[in-house]
């Protein structure tokens, strides 16, 4: 336990909350995630179970058929009589539904689209291991997604929240309170995340031995537990040298002793916890967008494509895994650039 690293032991937890989930669905569902094991990871399985474990719930709540059952004596079977109209019939009720302390649920079509493809993931493996006849779930038309707006902050804005960060001034006056005791190491974190574009888990990842100043780089785990190197300029350099002169002077919890960025209990920061410091500082200098640090990790990729163009070095450094992913995002830039070489080419000297 003490010698795991922090995504060793988020995994290790996972793990164990999916083994607690599995015992509420159906035996033959722990097949299906045996299977997926060596091609997913831990948090994707657990989102897997979740979508699972709401399908099972509609089934006993709204199948005539099987409503005197509990959804862990489903079987596939039973499974094997579903109809396209079954199908159809739980992506309406994905709309609008109640969970089991009866509070209301409302998804949206990127919710309802996850659900589904969960399904037909779940229908795959079963139908291609003979194990089911039918694969209703195949003939599922997935909702069409309308495209989101990409919310990022603009130069000035970036310039003002770092200011901000800095200073205070906006903030209330219980906020100042602890921004005296956070300032340096906020504003560390905050540079940190628009300088790299790392993921907020990324982030919080960080170890002290992890950060490389005499190569500028920063040792990270990405996605799927690969390893890689992340290089920073000279602003997050020198963000990140003021702030551990103060973090070698802290004396951790107990299982924080390595972490790079410590909460004011001096434990390792939470996800939750650099959401909610994005959100309150982000609050001050743009309050109509709401920004998190997956959209300062979009700021970073908007500025880094502007000055290079170059879409597959963004993707790479971004850790897109398909850069295909990265020219969704920024295809309004694609097509500003497109634009702007129309008039590159001349045919004939005027």
């Amino acid at each position: 336990m003490a010698n795991l690293s922090y995504h060793e032991q988020k995994d290790r937890e996972n793990i164990l909350k999916l083994r607690e989930m599995l015992n509420s669905l159906p035996p033959f569902c722990k097949d299906f995630f045996r299977g997926i094991e060596p091609r997913t990871s831990s948090r994707t399985r657990i989102a897997y179970a979740y979508d699972l474990g709401v399908f099972f719930d509609f089934l006993v709540r709204e199948n005539p058929a099987l409503s005197r059952l509990d959804k862990t004596a489903i079987t596939l079977e039973h499974l094997d009589q579903l109809t396209v109209g079954d199908f159809e019939e739980y992506m309406e009720y994905l709309k609008y539904r109640f969970n089991d302390r009866d509070q209301e649920i409302m998804n949206k079509e990127r919710g309802i689209k996850r659900k589904v493809s969960t399904l037909k993931s779940f229908y795959n493996y079963f139908y291609r291991a003979e194990r089911l006849n039918n694969n209703p779930a195949a003939r599922i038309q997935l909702p069409k997604l309308r495209e989101k707006e990409i919310i990022r902050l603009d130069v000035d804005e970036v310039a003002l929240l770092l200011d901000e960060v800095e200073q205070g001034d906006k903030l209330t006056a219980k906020q100042k309170q602890f921004h005296e005791k956070t300032r340096v190491r906020d504003l560390a974190l905050l540079t940190l995340l628009l300088g790299t574009g790392l993921r907020v888990s990324e982030c919080v990842g960080l170890n002290i031995k992890d950060v490389d100043f005499k190569n500028g780089g920063l040792k990270v785990y990405r996605k799927g537990g690969k390893e890689v190197t992340v290089y920073f300029g000279e602003e997050v350099e020198d963000a990140l040298a003021d702030y551990l002169i103060e973090r070698n002077h802290m004396i951790p919890e107990s299982g924080s002793e390595d972490a790079l960025f410590l909460s004011l209990q001096k434990k390792r920061m939470s996800v939750r916890s650099v959401e909610n410091l994005v959100k309150k500082y982000a609050k001050t200098v743009s309050p109509l967008k709401p920004i998190t640090p997956h959209k300062l990790r979009s700021t970073y990729g908007t500025a880094l494509y502007q000055e290079t163009g170059d879409i597959y070095l963004v993707a790479d450094v971004l850790g897109h895994s398909d850069v295909n992913t990265t020219k969704k995002h920024y295809a309004a830039l694609e097509d500003q650039r497109r634009r702007s070489a129309r008039n590159k080419v001349k045919l004939r000297e005027s």
